[in-house]
């Protein structure tokens, strides 16, 4: 294992804090729009369901394109937070952003599936009984799906370790500012002597990956045994 500079480290340790951050801050989100495709007979459904899913069979290049224009100083949503104060393009926000949406359909085709598979009597028998919208949620359809809801996490947290075409195009390769490890990765590919430190970090994102799978695995496994007895 190769010795790693400072500004590995910290490549490293934002990945980690844009992983966490953009699980976190999308899973309300992804929460609602898998509820909808599975619950409702939104209008549009089908046009919804396929923007959901868009960013699965775009180039990320595309997606962080997409988000420059959007988010850049002359886009409408650039323009609106910069008038608050808040600069997106270009920090480390902007690869939270590209995390967020590249990773953001699995994140809810893995809720919705759960949400499909929960018997259909058992939210019949609650609005019977005469349960608002809001108890059914709570008390049914949260609980039933709390395994899918981690497992989409996982994937979501995962995915965003290895996003690489959306955030170098929004944020930039910025050593100690926005360079995650894929972006690491690519700077000492194309630097002559840096194959050795890009195997290094290759297997550092190899372990880590292995190692969310592992205890995504492991606590599902242990979820349905405390749901079996």
């Amino acid at each position: 294992m190769p010795e790693f500079t400072p500004t590995d480290w910290q490549a490293m340790l934002l990945s980690a804090q844009v992983a966490v951050t953009a699980t976190l801050l999308a899973l309300p989100f992804g929460f609602v729009a898998a509820y909808l495709l599975a619950f409702t007979r939104l209008p549009g459904k089908s046009l919804f369901d396929g923007i959901v899913n868009l960013p699965l069979v775009l180039p990320p290049v595309v997606v962080g394109y997409l988000l420059l224009l959007l988010f850049g100083n002359h886009g409408w949503l650039g323009h609106l937070f910069k008038s608050l104060g808040i600069q997106i393009i270009f920090t480390w926000k902007a690869a939270v952003l590209a995390s967020m949406v590249v990773g953001f359909p699995l994140l809810v085709r893995s809720i919705r599936l759960g949400m499909e598979q929960i018997d259909e009597k058992l939210i019949q028998a609650s609005r019977t009984l005469g349960a608002h919208w809001y108890d059914t949620l709570f008390s049914i359809i949260l609980p039933l799906s709390g395994r899918a809801i981690f497992a989409g996490a996982t994937l979501m947290f995962a995915r965003s370790l290895g996003e690489f075409g959306a955030t170098i195009i929004i944020a930039g390769n910025i050593p100690g500012v926005t360079q995650t490890i894929p972006l690491a990765i690519y700077d000492y590919t194309s630097t002559p002597g840096g194959d050795r430190m890009a195997l290094g970090l290759c297997l550092v994102s190899v372990l880590l990956a292995l190692s969310v799978l592992l205890i995504n695995d492991g606590l599902l496994k242990r979820f349905d045994h405390k749901r079996q007895r």
